[in-house]
């Protein structure tokens, strides 16, 4: 399984690959991208089998992303988790609206992430 981790912080990324790596998955089942811009190069080249990303980036942000993988190309199935902090509950809609499959406010556990995935796997 190919994960795509979206998030401008090198940190963030770097936690959320952690994370990913303690739910039994290895370094090669995941790529990073620090905006939407270089993510959305990274879909037009490998396929991913789920799409882990920030909302607030620069370039492209996680809501361009997320809409743009829901109307161009041949991805547009991928399942899509926003982890963000935001949190509020427009903001929950409007990703919601967007297409993205499920949402994880930062900060959250490694239990929270598992659930989610599994969720969207299933």
């Amino acid at each position: 399984m190919k994960i795509l981790i979206v998030d401008d912080s090198s940190t963030m990324r770097r936690i959320i690959g952690n994370v990913v790596m303690q739910l039994g998955f290895t370094k090669e089942d995941f790529k990073e991208a620090e905006d939407g811009l270089k993510a959305w190069k990274e879909l037009s080249i490998n396929k991913y089998d789920v799409i882990l990303t920030d909302w607030n980036m620069p370039n492209m942000n996680g809501l361009e992303l997320v809409k743009r993988v829901r109307s161009e190309g041949s991805h547009q199935s991928i399942p899509i988790i926003m982890i963000t902090t935001e949190g509020g509950k427009s903001e929950v809609i409007t990703a919601l609206k967007a297409g993205v499959n499920n949402y994880i406010v930062k900060p959250f556990s490694a239990e929270i992430l598992k659930e989610k995935l599994d969720g969207v796997l299933k």
